[in-house]
This record gives structure tokens, C-alpha cells and sequence, in this order.
């Protein structure tokens, strides 16, 4: 089972960073080829962003753990199934700036053998849209110091729609 996941994770991570290369080619005409994934203490990925390289860590964003197995395939309880279902009726601001927040303060402790970094927010909950980010946007706190030169988000899973953080 621990192979599966981090075989899964990997894949995650690659679909993240092939997405969001093709999302910021078109938005800034600045070509970003190749990626490969690297050993834990880097980044999850690099690439070429012209002809410099470049790292980046991908995180996913989910509004809660169960949710996360959801999207993930995994079985849920029925009590998991109510969560959802209450959950998806009543998206709030709230919830999205704090499962935000405990993301960006969990990145922002790590440490990477990198001379350019940036962080990738892959938003992976079907609750949360792009004019919901833009709502919270101007709310968001960062942690003073983190190890990132730029914070972007892919606002959906699957479509390029892509908001810069920091």
C-alpha cells in the first residue's frame, strides 16, 4: 500500500506541474520545458523556465482529510459521507483561508537544497473555484519567512486557471 501512494503522490505532483507549465507558458510567453522529480530534500519537481532552472514543491489543497480520500478513490465511512455532504452545502471563506493557511505555514517550515524555489497550490476540492481565491486573496497571511521566491495556485484540478499568491 505505501508503494501505491507515493507512486500516486509522484503522479499527482507531475499532472500538478505539467499543468501549471502549460498554464504559465500561455499566460506569459516564457517557455517551461522538462521536468523531473527529485530526491526529497529538493523540490518535487524541476524544470527549465527559459532556459534557467527552476524548482518547484507541489502541494495539493483539500478543505479537509476526508475529503482528501475522497478525491483520492478511497472508502468512506457513512458518518464520512454526511461530512461531505454538509461540507459541499456550505463552503465558507473561513474554511478555505484556515485550510489554506495550515498549508502555507506547513510549507514554509521545510528546507531545500535549491538556489530558486516556488511553491504550486494544486486546489484538488471540488467546493473551491477560482472566484473563491480571489475573494480571499487580498485576506491571505503568509509566514514571514519561507523558502519561496513566487506562490502560485491552480485555482482547478484540471483547467489552467492560475493565481499568483506571493
Amino acid at each position: 500500500m505505501h508503494r501505491y501512494s507515493e507512486q500516486e503522490k509522484i503522479e499527482l505532483e507531475h499532472e500538478a506541474a505539467k499543468l501549471f507549465l502549460r498554464c504559465y507558458e500561455k499566460a506569459y510567453g516564457t517557455p517551461m520545458r522538462h521536468i523531473w522529480h527529485n530526491e526529497p530534500r529538493k523540490p518535487d519537481v524541476s524544470c527549465y523556465q527559459g532556459g534557467q532552472k527552476l524548482d518547484i514543491e507541489v502541494a495539493h489543497l483539500y478543505a479537509s482529510e476526508t475529503e482528501a480520500m475522497a478525491v483520492l478513490g478511497r472508502p468512506l465511512s457513512l458518518s464520512m459521507q454526511r461530512e461531505l455532504a454538509v461540507m459541499s452545502q456550505e463552503p465558507s471563506e473561513q474554511q478555505l483561508k484556515v485550510a489554506l493557511g495550515r498549508l502555507l505555514n506547513q510549507k514554509a517550515k521545510k528546507k531545500y537544497q535549491s538556489e530558486r524555489t516556488w511553491l504550486l497550490i494544486r486546489n484538488a476540492s471540488p467546493i473551491w473555484h477560482y472566484n473563491d481565491f480571489k475573494n480571499v486573496q487580498a485576506q491571505l497571511s503568509f509566514p514571514d519567512i519561507h523558502p519561496f521566491e513566487q506562490i502560485w495556485l491552480l485555482c482547478d484540478f484540471h483547467h489552467g486557471e492560475l493565481l499568483q499568491l506571493a
